[in-house]
């Protein structure tokens, strides 16, 4: 047996927490629908038009241009919860003071950023977004420093980030709730380009919606775009991963799998008597060491 496989057995166990007032639950096993949650799923089969779905393309960049005008900085919580989540960002030092060299790929306004470099003064931050306006409301935070952090704007299925990151120089690579919002044939080029400036041995850190989350039951008929595809109202997308999808993708840029698995969180409103399903995927993704048979040192 690989040592893959007898690490994806070892994360069968299911581990429970409670969490900001949720109830936690992390494993391999995707979340089953009610039988009238499946019903629903099933008849909605209708997809926007592929007219309108290559306008939705491009005008992308666009439209989440707009979405930072209408929420600014107001629409996301700080996420505090990052080290307490991804225990690499602190456990892939060789030493405690050891400066870390970090990649937020779609970083918005901060709300990831900031806490983290506030939480860890040796952290040097390379942050970038698809929207303009998001990359300025970082520029202008009161906690932004040129000395801390180099923050550009990128569409990271184009724009090589080699333009602006060295080869080989970044020790870890947050991808939280990004590629999500890009069309999954376009997903793969995301992962190439950050593999240019990931030193080997070093990992991606990944979380993004999963299969049957609550916001992709919300969507009504006529939103699919295709296969757990969906297009909000304002004309932002967003997808929702399968633990095969998100590993056959990863695997296929050349990276090693570690860690890749649900995250289910039951959220209770008690006031309305509301349980709330969330669904995520969470995982690590490693640069090989290794060369393989067609190159040389």
């Amino acid at each position: 047996m690989s040592q893959e496989n007898t690490s994806a057995n070892c994360l069968n166990i299911i581990t429970t927490s409670i969490e900001d007032g949720a109830f936690q639950k992390k494993g391999h096993s995707a979340r089953i629908l009610s039988p009238e949650e499946a019903e629903r799923l099933a008849k909605d089969q209708v997809l926007v038009s592929e007219f309108k779905q290559l306008k939705l393309e491009k005008e992308a960049q666009k439209n989440w241009d707009l979405f930072y005008k209408r929420n600014s900085t107001n629409f996301f919580k700080d996420r505090h919860w990052t080290t307490r989540e991804f225990q690499e960002l602190k456990a892939c030092r060789e030493f405690a003071d050891q400066k870390l060299t970090i990649l937020e790929a779609g970083c918005g306004v901060g709300n990831c950023l900031f806490p983290l470099l506030e939480e860890d003064l040796n952290i040097f931050a390379y942050a970038c977004d698809f929207s303009p306006r998001a990359v300025e409301y970082v520029k202008k935070n009161a906690l932004y420093s040129t000395e801390r952090c180099k923050v550009f704007q990128c569409d990271l299925t184009k724009d090589d980030l080699l333009e602006n990151i060295p080869a080989d120089s970044v020790d870890v690579v947050t991808l939280i709730f990004v590629l999500s919002a890009i069309h999954p044939d376009k997903m793969h080029l995301v992962l190439k380009n950050i593999y240019k400036v990931l030193k080997p041995g070093k990992c991606v850190l990944f979380r993004d919606y999963g299969l049957y989350d609550h916001a992709m039951l919300r969507f009504k008929s006529g939103s699919k775009l295709g296969e757990n595809f969906y297009v909000r109202q304002d004309g932002t997308r967003s997808y929702f991963f399968t633990e095969e999808f998100l590993s056959q993708l990863f695997k296929a840029e050349g990276y090693e799998q570690v860690v890749n698995e649900y995250v289910q969180r039951e959220t209770v409103n008690r006031k309305e008597d509301l349980c709330v399903p969330r669904v995520f995927l969470q995982g690590k993704f490693q640069k090989p060491f290794s060369l393989t048979g067609n190159e040389t040192a």
